[in-house]
């Protein structure tokens, strides 16, 4: 059952797919048109699950599901997975790289793989003011407070020490 995602309580669970790149308008309505097709019947163990997601930034797709109404099973969190590897076929274009980490610096998102961070603070390429997108959040709450924040209030800032 799908719900505006400005109605899910700030306990519901909260995944974060992080684009490799940018979406066209195209791409961006291919992945509403198909996470509105998946959630609206989206169900664990017979059981509709009460979810929603939105896209930010033409970048990341956030899905998430209020669990105090029913819960996500295993084979139900796999099922979303597959809507993923769905929509990365459909667009190519991998929403599952997790080495790579967001920031955003001058209204453009730039990726940095995680491996080259102390390089690029040594560079100044990103400084302790430099927004970083923290897709580790669990829940809305999280989404909500810490998902963008500056790099010195985040695990980033040890690349300045």
């Amino acid at each position: 059952m799908l719900i505006p995602f400005e109605e899910m309580p700030d306990n519901a669970r909260l995944w974060i797919y992080q684009a490799e790149r940018k979406l066209a308008p195209t791409e961006v309505k291919l992945v509403d048109e198909n996470a509105n097709a998946f959630l609206n019947q989206w169900q664990a163990h017979g059981q509709d699950l009460k979810a929603s997601y939105r896209v930010e930034y033409d970048q990341f797709l956030i899905i998430s599901v209020d669990e105090s109404f029913s819960q996500a099973s295993g084979c139900s969190i796999d099922a979303s997975v597959h809507l993923i590897k769905g929509l990365e076929s459909a667009l190519g274009v991998s929403f599952m790289t997790t080495s790579q980490v967001a920031f955003m610096q001058e209204d453009e998102i730039n990726l940095y793989p995680f491996n080259q961070l102390k390089v690029q603070a040594k560079e100044s390429v990103i400084s302790p003011e430099t927004l970083v997108f923290d897709n580790t959040v669990q829940n809305v709450a999280e989404f909500k407070s810490r998902w963008l924040k500056e790099s010195k209030h985040t695990w980033v800032n040890r690349y300045f020490q």
